[in-house]
This record gives C-alpha cells, sequence and structure tokens, in this order.
C-alpha cells in the first residue's frame, strides 16, 4: 500500500472525483463544440481524475485551443494517436459512449464545474497531508506557515508547483498570448502603464513576474517616482497595487500623493499650513483618490516572505512595490551583507514570478556616483551584483551635475530635471530618457523634448 493510501486509511478519507461529471463533459464536447469555450476558460486536463478521461479531455483542450474542429472523427484519431486505448475499435467504443450517455449537452458547465471542485478537495486533502507530515519533521513554526499558505495559495491560484509543460502545449499556449498581445484589445495584455510615455516605450510596461529595479542616490526621488507611478496606475486600473515601505509611514506617503495630485508644498503637509483653497483641492482629490484599490504597509524590517503573505491576501493583485531593498534583512545567518542582499533579491525574483506580477524594488547606488560626479553605472548597486543579475530591468534616477563641463552627457540639461538610465532591458532596448522634477510637490513628469538611445 502506498504512502497516500496509508494516509487516506488512517484519516478515514478517500479522495472524491466523479466519473460520470468527466465522461458528460467529454461527451458534450464532442457531440457540441461550440460549448467547449464554456468550459474551458476554467477547466484543464489535470483536474480529471481518472486517466483516460483526462487524456482525452487533453486533446478536446489542444484542438480547441490551436482552432482545430471537434468533432467524432477528429478526437478518435487523436485519441488513438495518443495512444490512450490499445486499439482503434476500443477508442471508438468508449466515444461512442460518453457521447450517447450525455444527460444534457446544454449543462456542461455544471459538469464541468463538479470536476472543478472535486479536484479541489482533493488538492485541499493532499495538501493536508503534505503539511501534516512537514510539521512532523519541523520545529520551525513561521517557516511551516508560510510553507503551509504557500500550498493553499497555489490551490487558491489553481497552480502547481510540479507540473510539467509539453512542447506543443506551451507552444499554443504561446501563440494565444501573441495574438492577444496584436489583437484590438491588446492594451489589457501588454506591461502596466507606468503614465510616463517614453519610459513605457522603452521597458514595454511593467510585465508580469518581472524584478524591476529602481536605484538612485538618496534624495534623488526614487520613493517619489515610486508613489508617482503607483498613483497613476491605480487611477486607470482596478487591480490591486501594494507598497510596502520600510522608511515611511503610511501618512507620510498619502500626503506625497495629496500633494503631488493638487501642487501643494509638501512642506504644508509637515508644519500643517494648508489654506483654505488648498483644502478644497484635498477635498475634491480625496473623493477619487478613496476608491483607489492601492494598499500601503509601513512595517519596519519586514521580509521577503512577509511581503508575499500580505500580498497573497489581495484577491486582484496587479503591482508590489518595495521601498527599498538595502533596509530588509532575511532569516538566519549570513556570511556577509552582500549575501544577505543576495539571498533577498533571488527570493524577490522567485516571488515575482510565483505571484505572476512585475515586483517594483526601489534600491539605493554606491556613494562613489556622488564623489566622483559621474553617471553611475550597474556596477554602483549598493552591496551586491547580484542585483543586476536578479533584476529583469534596472533603471536609475539620475541627478545631473550643476557644474558638469561642456560637451559632457548632463551639460545644459534644463533646471530639475533628472535622468531615467534604463541599464538593463531584458525584453529590449537600453536608453535614456528625461524628466522633470518639481521637488516642491514630489512629482514628477516627463521632458517631451529630451530623449535619446
Amino acid at each position: 500500500m502506498d504512502r497516500l493510501s496509508l494516509t487516506e486509511e488512517a484519516l478515514g478519507i478517500r479522495l472524491p472525483y466523479n466519473i460520470e461529471a468527466e465522461q458528460a463533459v467529454i461527451g458534450a464536447s464532442i457531440v457540441n463544440s461550440s460549448l467547449v469555450d464554456d468550459v474551458v476558460s476554467f477547466l484543464s486536463p489535470e483536474h480529471f481524475y481518472h486517466e483516460q478521461n483526462r487524456a482525452i479531455y487533453n486533446e478536446i483542450y489542444l484542438m480547441h485551443t490551436a482552432g482545430h474542429p471537434i468533432d467524432f472523427i477528429t478526437i478518435t484519431d487523436a485519441v488513438f494517436t495518443s495512444k490512450v486505448f490499445d486499439t482503434i475499435e476500443e477508442t471508438k467504443l468508449y466515444l461512442f459512449n460518453v457521447t450517447q450517455t450525455v444527460p444534457s449537452v446544454t449543462n456542461i458547465t455544471f459538469y464541468a464545474q463538479i470536476i472543478y471542485d472535486k479536484y479541489l478537495i482533493r488538492s485541499l486533502i493532499n495538501t493536508a497531508r503534505d503539511i501534516i507530515e512537514n510539521s512532523n519533521s519541523s520545529d520551525d513554526a513561521k517557516s511551516m506557515l508560510e510553507y503551509a499558505e504557500q500550498k493553499i495559495y497555489e490551490i487558491r491560484t489553481g497552480r502547481n508547483s510540479s507540473d510539467l509543460y509539453v512542447m506543443k502545449e506551451v507552444l499554443l499556449n504561446t501563440l494565444e498570448d501573441l495574438q492577444k498581445r496584436s489583437g484590438p484589445d491588446r492594451e489589457k495584455y501588454l506591461g502596466i502603464r507606468t503614465g510616463f510615455h517614453f519610459l513605457d516605450n522603452k521597458i514595454n510596461g511593467l510585465n508580469k513576474s518581472d524584478l524591476i529595479v529602481l536605484a538612485a542616490r538618496p534624495s534623488v526621488g526614487k520613493t517619489a517616482l515610486a508613489l508617482n507611478i503607483a498613483t497613476n496606475i491605480v487611477k486607470k486600473n482596478t487591480f490591486d497595487v501594494a507598497f510596502f515601505s520600510l522608511e515611511m509611514t503610511a501618512n507620510q506617503l498619502v500626503g506625497r500623493i495629496l500633494a503631488a495630485e493638487n501642487s501643494i508644498d509638501t512642506n504644508s503637509f509637515t508644519k500643517g499650513n494648508i489654506n483654505i483653497d488648498e483644502w478644497k483641492k484635498i477635498a475634491d482629490s480625496t473623493e477619487h483618490l478613496s476608491k483607489a484599490q492601492l494598499y500601503f504597509d509601513d512595517t519596519s524590517g519586514i521580509t521577503v516572505n512577509e511581503v508575499k503573505a500580505k500580498s497573497r491576501r489581495l484577491k486582484n493583485l496587479g503591482l508590489i512595490i518595495v521601498d527599498y531593498l538595502q533596509l530588509m534583512g532575511s532569516p538566519g545567518r549570513h556570511e556577509s551583507r552582500v549575501q544577505e542582499v543576495a539571498e533577498i533579491t533571488r527570493a524577490f525574483k522567485v516571488m515575482a514570478k510565483e505571484l505572476n506580477v512585475p515586483v517594483l524594488l526601489l534600491s539605493q547606488l554606491n556613494r562613489a556616483t556622488e564623489r566622483q560626479a559621474r553617471r553611475p553605472i550597474l556596477s554602483d548597486l549598493r552591496d551586491s551584483g547580484t542585483i543586476e543579475q536578479d533584476a529583469d530591468i534596472v533603471i536609475f534616477i539620475h541627478e545631473p551635475n550643476k557644474n558638469a563641463p561642456k560637451g559632457s552627457p548632463d551639460h545644459d540639461l534644463p533646471e530639475n530635471s533628472r535622468v531615467l538610465m534604463v541599464q538593463k532591458n531584458r525584453h529590449g532596448e537600453t536608453g535614456n530618457l528625461y524628466l522633470h522634477w518639481e521637488p516642491t510637490y514630489t512629482l514628477f513628469s516627463t521632458l517631451e523634448l529630451y530623449y535619446d538611445d
């Protein structure tokens, strides 16, 4: 008896499934292929319990994705070619029987929901088994809570860390994604627009599963730019944006947003010197800002695991922003701070992939750029060279040197300008673009006339 059977016997649990529902979905798909659209959006082959039913539905799923016709003849050929049954006669007989015993083809979505619900319960049972076994072999309560939460999250999001994908399936999914990105609704499938036109063109927006590092020296404006981007995004989208600040409080961050939105001096918020006209502006902006799905967390010393756990609780997560890397720590002992930062950045990249959202990670630069009065390069990222390796995109905010000699890149740039330097871009080109910086309001805007490659 295998380990699973022993666990089921010990707990008195039998894995639930419904063979009739599985056969009904297959039969209805063959009888009326137009109904397949109603189920493929949430029902995948792995949700089937019976091995042969899973293999047959997989062929239906792949043929639908590829746009191939689905009927008794085409499915019979595909199933026999895949060697689900030993002979063509067995194949025909099984498929004929499932088409003849469908209670009602119009109820296909109800049958599919039964299959999916049984799959979720089986997944929960197997996950509970894993949690019990791991708990018996570990005394670290915090890590076990993280493990349990991660496993439940995978079930909730329909993702399985042990899945393997055959080339045929990935190819079809890739082509389907390409069609969406090039179709009339392409904006829905491109990277999240930051609100800065030239930056979006350069990096193709903030893409799912990407780790984007935004780095600068202190007081150059990295927090302000991150807040500007977050505000631009939540005003035009309905998904959730999580902003984790290890340096500033949530009240301070919202104060900056109000200052930027209403062109009010940030010092007025600090000193409480708000005049009547400014109060009216704040009241007007509060009405629409209060609807924004922007969440703040100002926990000092938060870890990557805590960021991930809190982010997972948001039902419609679209973006995570962390301000900033060098204030973070990680559990356990490390030989050096460099090793610790390397572990943190790797964990953020893994988190971006697991949650399938972009992570905008703010970082400091070494003081060498300040002392040498030059534009930063990738090796100036503070504490670790692995930041560059783990990041999909690296952007520097550079404050032009006011005393730059004639002929240098910083010479003759407009006052209060900032150079956005895209130093690494896994998805496209690198290069520089320029923003206007208004420190009074902590607000960035695009300098349309200044743009180079």
